[in-house]
């Protein structure tokens, strides 16, 4: 990695710690989206869409934990690399404040649901619930039981 695209990786990352991150944060390349201050790939369409080269088509799908967890297999086959769910951080690092309904990015992630979407996180206070972002909202919610059905997006790490 060449000394200027670290530079620019640390001024990212000062620049999102201190206020509202931006598009700029992002770079998009086909169905994918690289989220500069995590260091993560996004699939830029909800699971259930397809990416037709200019936006996402189709429906999200809703599933529960458990069905995600066979997705993600599917996922994996077909995509390739280790596609997982978000933590609760990743995936509140979309949420875009300023934006109008959905709370989203609309030229990275179009078409994204206004509801609330799936994280890998499980609630410390309350096992038996998992974290949700609501881009309806920007809100974030521990209160989804595993068998409840959301929708979802996939991100993996970068190598």
């Amino acid at each position: 990695m060449g000394r200027n695209f670290r530079y620019f990786l640390a001024i990212t990352f000062i620049f999102c710690v201190s206020s509202t991150c931006r598009a700029s944060d992002y770079i998009s390349r086909d169905h994918i989206v690289i989220d500069l201050r995590f260091g993560i790939e996004w699939l830029r369409c909800t699971v259930g869409q397809v990416w037709d080269g200019s936006t996402c088509i189709g429906e999200p799908v809703k599933l529960n934990q458990e069905e995600i967890a066979n997705a993600i297999l599917q996922a994996n086959e077909q995509l390739g690399g280790s596609w997982r769910l978000p933590t609760l951080e990743e995936l509140k690092g979309l949420v875009c404040e300023e934006c109008e309904r959905p709370k989203i990015s609309k030229k990275y992630f179009p078409q994204t649901a206004s509801e609330p979407y799936w994280t890998s996180d499980v609630n410390r206070a309350a096992k038996r619930h998992m974290w949700s972002v609501n881009f309806f909202t920007g809100h974030t919610y521990a209160r989804f039981f595993p068998f409840q059905q959301l929708a979802f997006r996939l991100v993996r790490d970068r190598r």
